[in-house]
């Protein structure tokens, strides 16, 4: 008898329990993303007025440099070889856009431009570790560029001898300018030849512009390559292989991601300075740089460059 009673308790306390438990919950349906690329690439489009013969990429989100749960998103407009890239800002609902820079006061607000200038093997003019740097990205079939090389090489070195070094970027403007790509070509062609040449060579193709045309670009720059008296045969192979046109490449690259979009723009220092600048204004802008870097110890290289670790440093 007690063996049936122990039974029937044990079977009444699991119907009890099995009655008590909650049913199991339904896996919740994944959260929709409040990012839409189309949804922005669309508002983008009607923003900016980049028709439908403008090809738009969005990238994917990442983490914003600022608070509120914003996040980046690049915005990238291409039309034939013209590429504009523009940052925008995207709430956590994914309906409030900002576009803009956000700034962090403990560093220099033109240090991340500056850190993508890269120097290494482009022609250049100055003392090495000079206070202030300027980069000049330039078309060589350009009318503005002609006089801001001419405002640059007239007034640079007199002015600013150990203050400043000059590096020049090839930015060819394929659409508009027929022999700009390959007179860039030839340009980093005799850099590698004798890189004191190319200055010279850059002064003389600025001086002699309207007389170039696709047609007879090689035939001159031969002519003077061996009034220089340099070699002739090496740099015939250079230009007709075109073996230094993957540095034009880069130099385009890295310029578009500056926001690069016209000729002459000028980085002093990664301040941006768009179009033909006259001297007065490019001077106090030097000006500027000199004495900041006098009061901060800002320096370009104190900016950017990088370093393997040193053991016990």
């Amino acid at each position: 008898m007690r063996i049936l009673f122990l039974a029937a308790a044990a079977a009444c306390l699991s119907w009890t329990a099995a009655a008590q438990t909650p049913p199991a919950k339904r896996p919740a349906a994944a959260k929709k993303s409040a990012f839409d690329k189309k949804k922005v690439e669309d508002y983008v489009r009607h923003l900016l007025l980049w028709g439908p013969q403008i090809t738009v990429a969005v990238s994917d989100p990442v983490p914003a440099p600022m608070p509120g749960g914003y996040s980046e998103v690049k915005v990238t407009g291409s039309y034939q070889k013209v590429s504009v890239d523009e940052t925008f800002y995207l709430s956590a609902d994914g309906s409030r856009l900002i576009r803009g820079a956000v700034y962090d006061m403990a560093v220099n607000p033109f240090a991340k431009d500056l850190a993508q200038i890269q120097t290494h093997g482009q022609p250049s003019l100055g003392p090495a570790g000079a206070p202030v740097l300027i980069a000049v990205y330039s078309d060589f079939q350009c009318g503005y560029c002609r006089e801001e090389a001419k405002v640059l090489r007239d007034n640079l070195a007199q002015t600013y001898p150990k203050e400043v070094r000059l590096y020049f970027k090839d930015f060819p403007l394929d659409q508009i300018h027929p022999w700009a790509r390959a007179a860039s070509i030839a340009g980093k062609c005799i850099y590698r030849l004798n890189p004191d040449a190319f200055w010279e060579y850059h002064d003389w193709i600025f001086d002699k512009q309207a007389e170039f045309t696709p047609e007879n670009l090689k035939e001159k720059i031969i002519a003077w390559v061996g009034a220089k008296k340099l070699d002739s045969v090496q740099f015939g192979r250079c230009f007709d292989s075109r073996a230094t046109e993957s540095e034009i490449d880069r130099n385009l690259a890295e310029g578009r991601a500056l926001r690069v979009d016209s000729t002459p723009t000028l980085f002093v220092n990664g301040r941006k300075v768009p179009g033909s600048a006259p001297w007065p204004q490019l001077k106090a802008i030097i000006d500027w740089e000199l004495d900041y870097g006098k009061r901060t110890g800002f320096t370009p290289e104190s900016c950017c460059e990088l370093k393997l670790p040193i053991p016990g440093s």
